[in-house]
């Protein structure tokens, strides 16, 4: 098997012209996301949470990043939870984040997220902030 990129760059290029169409102050998320893949995949998703209320725009940025990541992940067969989460429902966040850090299982077969599905997905997703950071850089 050969080299894939799944077209990170693509993806990133779209993500950053809809945040800069939408408020040209999101484009500074990028630098921010590419930083909070080192405190894991759990900090990374959450944050779309915290930013809901205060800075909409923002959080939309950031969600999108986890939707495309979700995406290019089940493109390489490996399942990242994303489940719909009311902000102000404990009960659903404390869940997702035990599915990310791979505590519970992800389906109804048991299968729950592994530490190499973790790793590889936290290197894809700083593969895409980087490629983020690159388009942002262009576009500002």
């Amino acid at each position: 098997m050969g080299w894939q990129s799944y077209g990170l760059d693509q993806i990133a290029q779209r993500l950053v012209l809809d945040a800069k169409e939408r408020d040209e102050d999101s484009l500074n998320q990028g630098y921010k996301m590419r930083m909070a893949t080192a405190y894991g995949l759990e900090r990374f998703w959450g944050e779309h949470l915290r930013l809901q209320r205060r800075e909409p725009e923002k959080a939309e940025y950031w969600k999108a990043t986890w939707d495309a990541l979700v995406r290019v992940m089940g493109h390489a067969g490996v399942i990242i939870p994303n489940d719909l989460i009311d902000v102000n429902d404990v009960r659903t966040i404390r869940a997702m984040s035990a599915k990310l850090w791979g505590e519970t299982p992800l389906n109804a077969q048991g299968r729950k997220l592994t530490l190499q599905d973790q790793r590889v997905a936290l290197a894809v997703l700083s593969q895409l902030c980087d490629c983020i950071v690159w388009w942002t850089q262009r576009y500002k």
